[in-house]
């Protein structure tokens, strides 16, 4: 299960690493002022905010609220891994006593194919089948009484309910076809790869994933999205 929960992991605290960056960095810019401003000028006015860029009227001391922000990074890595082309949306954000918190988060993120890999097995090779966005090849190789047996597949890759499901369309053992028909469908079954996501924001739910040469790109959306770094 730990090996399953690895790249959750990487996303989860990415996003938060990310967001959390950005409102201290939005913090400080609001609690302060530049040295050559000098003191602030008497009776200051407020322009009239945005059609749709209203703050929340229950503001407490010490908190802070973002109508939107855009975060993009072109790698971002944490000890359990590295993703790529991370693009974070955030709507309604806000900071205070339920913690950090957005009404509405999107984020996309490329997941490198040999960190799928690793959180399925270590005989494990995963991927893209040219041309074919929504599908992925996946090798396996398993040993058992002295012997070795390599599988070959090729399966579409679907999101259901949140999960990302790698189902063989096609597999290959090699040998002759009676061996195929005796094992076929035991070999099905082991290439087959139905992933929860655990480890998400509260609120971020896997809605999308396609077929990349250089991995899955993910999709994922939320609303009220509890992030907690």
């Amino acid at each position: 299960m730990e090996r399953r929960r690895l790249v959750d992991g990487v996303v989860g605290a990415g996003v938060a690493v990310l967001v959390m960056v950005v409102v201290v960095v939005v913090a400080a810019f609001a609690l302060t002022r530049p040295v050559s401003s000098g003191e602030p000028a008497a009776g200051p006015t407020r322009e009239a905010e945005p059609a749709g860029d209203v703050p929340p009227e229950d503001l407490a001391a010490g908190d802070l609220w973002l109508g939107g922000l855009t975060l993009d990074a072109d790698t971002l890595t944490t000890p359990d891994g590295t993703l790529h082309d991370v693009e974070v949306t955030g709507e309604d954000v806000r900071t205070g006593a339920s913690g950090l918190v957005a009404g509405a988060l999107t984020v996309d993120a490329t997941v490198p194919f040999a960190l799928v890999a690793e959180q399925i097995g270590p005989d494990v090779r995963v991927g893209p089948v040219p041309g074919s966005p929504d599908q992925a090849a996946v090798h396996r190789t398993f040993e058992g009484l002295g012997r070795v047996l390599d599988v070959e597949a090729t399966g579409t890759v679907t999101v259901r309910a949140g999960r990302l499901v790698i189902e063989p369309r096609t597999v290959d053992i090699g040998g002759p076809a009676f061996l195929a028909d005796l094992f076929g469908a035991l070999a099905r079954r082991l290439v087959t790869i139905e992933h929860e996501i655990e480890g998400m924001p509260d609120g971020l739910v896997l809605r999308d994933v396609t077929v990349q040469d250089d991995g899955f790109r993910a999709a994922l959306r939320g609303t009220d999205v509890r992030i907690e770094p």
